[in-house]
C-alpha cells in the first residue's frame, strides 16, 4: 500500500476565555498549524496526517479540547506521497 498524505483545514470556534489554551493545545499537535485567530474565538487550522484514521483522530482531539465549541472541516485532500512529489511542468 503506497504511503499517503492527508491535508485538512478546519474552522475551530473556542470560548474567548479559553482561546489561548485551545491555541496552545493545537500548536502541540504534530502536523497542526494555526494560520489565524480572532479575539472572539475563531481559529483557522490546517492538519497534516499519514492516514485517514490519523486525521480523524486529530480532528476528534481538537473537538474534545477543553474550550472548543466546534471544529468544522472545511477542506480535505488525500493522495499518495508519490503523486504529491510529482513535478508539474511549468506551462511557460
Amino acid at each position: 500500500m503506497p504511503e499517503e498524505v492527508h491535508i485538512s483545514s478546519l474552522v475551530v470556534h473556542a470560548t474567548p476565555k479559553r482561546l489561548q489554551r485551545v491555541e496552545d493545545a493545537i500548536a502541540l499537535m504534530p502536523g497542526a498549524r494555526i494560520f489565524g485567530s480572532s479575539p472572539n474565538g475563531k481559529l483557522v487550522v490546517t492538519l497534516d496526517a499519514d492516514s485517514a484514521d490519523e486525521m480523524l483522530s486529530k480532528v476528534n482531539a481538537i473537538q474534545r479540547t477543553d474550550g472548543v465549541l466546534s471544529a468544522a472541516l472545511v477542506y480535505q485532500y488525500a493522495d499518495s506521497v508519490e503523486a504529491m512529489n510529482e513535478e508539474i511542468p511549468d506551462a511557460h
